[in-house]
């Protein structure tokens, strides 16, 4: 299965389980900004427990491996669980929606793209670029996420919100990070 299929299947099944989903990370900042090859697909998710055996029967062995428990567990600490296309090695991150200001903020200004003749839900290209900001922060300088970050503000600076941009930029504590991607830009 190719990862464009399993984008689809999921979004399929998320929508069927009645779970409110945006797709982040680099299939969006590639689509916002310059292509590149990635390993796995970010989605950010509202799922509440009730949901949990409806999204697992979704996804059945042997082509998948997604562990009930640990949704349940990823739901009660606020954190993270994965669905492993077995074939292929695709793997899904599944972020769960905290109650975090800036996680509450990006997961509202989601907005609709259609890939592949699919509407999928996806972050805006400010909060792209901030999350992006944020885990070269985290990582200590990634020139992965920095370029993604970089690319998506040059590609999509006449509509971005720049007072948003500078707001969360101070707020997240990555506004040395967005000065550089300007003066990269050639916007400062």
């Amino acid at each position: 299965m190719s990862q464009q299929k399993l984008l689809k299947k999921v979004v399929k099944a998320l929508s069927k389980a009645n779970i409110d989903y945006m797709v982040t990370g680099s299939i969006v900042s590639s689509l916002q900004g310059e292509p590149r090859s990635s390993v796995d697909i970010d989605f950010v998710v509202d799922i509440k427990k009730p949901s949990v055996k409806n999204l697992v029967n979704e996804f059945s062995p042997p082509d998948f491996y997604l562990d009930e428990d640990s949704i349940i567990d990823a739901i009660n600490t606020q954190s993270m669980f994965n669905l492993l296309h077995v074939p292929s090695g695709i793997k899904v991150d599944f972020w769960i929606l905290t109650d975090e200001e800036f996680d509450q903020s990006r997961f509202s200004r989601k907005y609709v793209e259609e890939i592949m003749g699919v509407n999928i839900y996806v972050s805006s290209p400010e909060d792209t670029i901030l999350k992006k900001l944020y885990w070269v922060k985290i990582s200590e300088g990634s020139v992965k996420h920095f370029n993604d970050a970089l690319r998506v503000f040059e590609l999509q600076y006449n509509n971005l919100n720049q007072k948003y941009l500078e707001d969360w930029a101070e707020k997240l504590n990555v506004k040395s990070y967005l000065i550089e991607v300007k003066k990269q830009a050639k916007m400062l």
